[in-house]
C-alpha cells in the first residue's frame, strides 16, 4: 500500500528518504510554502494537497487544536530530542504502515508514533 504524506519543515531528510525508499510519496514542504509557515497553512495546504500531515511538531499531537476529522490525517512522530532513535521509530512505522491494506487508512486519523508504540485518534 502506498501512502502520500507532506513533509513538514521539522522532519529531518533521512524520514523522507525512508518513507520514498518504503515506496511512500513525500512531499516537502519547502517545495509548496514558506518554511516558516503557520501550522494551520502547514495542515490546510497537506489537506489540499490530500496528503496525510508528518511531523515532528508537537503541536500536532493535540487533538483539540488540530483535529484530524476532514483531513488524510496527521502522523506526529516523537523523538523527545533524540535523534538517534529515528531509524528505530521509522522501521516500526514503515512495518505498522505495511500491515494496512485501505489506502485510506490514515484519514481522519491522528497517529503518534513512539519507540514502542503507536496510537491511534480519531476526533
Amino acid at each position: 500500500m502506498k501512502f502520500r504524506f507532506f513533509i513538514d519543515q521539522c522532519v529531518p531528510h533521512e524520514i523522507a528518504l525512508a518513507l520514498c525508499k518504503d515506496g511512500h510519496e513525500a512531499l516537502l514542504l519547502r517545495d509548496y510554502l514558506p518554511i516558516r509557515s503557520p501550522d494551520r497553512l502547514v495542515l490546510a495546504k497537506a489537506q489540499e494537497l490530500n496528503c496525510a500531515l508528518f511531523s515532528l511538531d508537537g503541536d500536532f499531537a493535540d487533538i483539540v487544536s488540530y483535529p484530524p476529522a476532514g483531513c488524510a490525517g496527521i502522523v506526529a512522530i516523537q523523538i523527545h530530542n533524540h535523534p538517534e532513535i529515528i531509524p528505530e521509530i521509522m522501521a516500526a512505522f514503515l512495518r505498522f504502515l505495511k500491515s494496512q491494506s485501505d489506502e485510506h487508512f490514515l484519514r481522519g486519523k491522528l497517529f503518534i508514533v513512539e519507540v514502542h508504540r503507536i496510537r491511534v485518534r480519531q476526533a
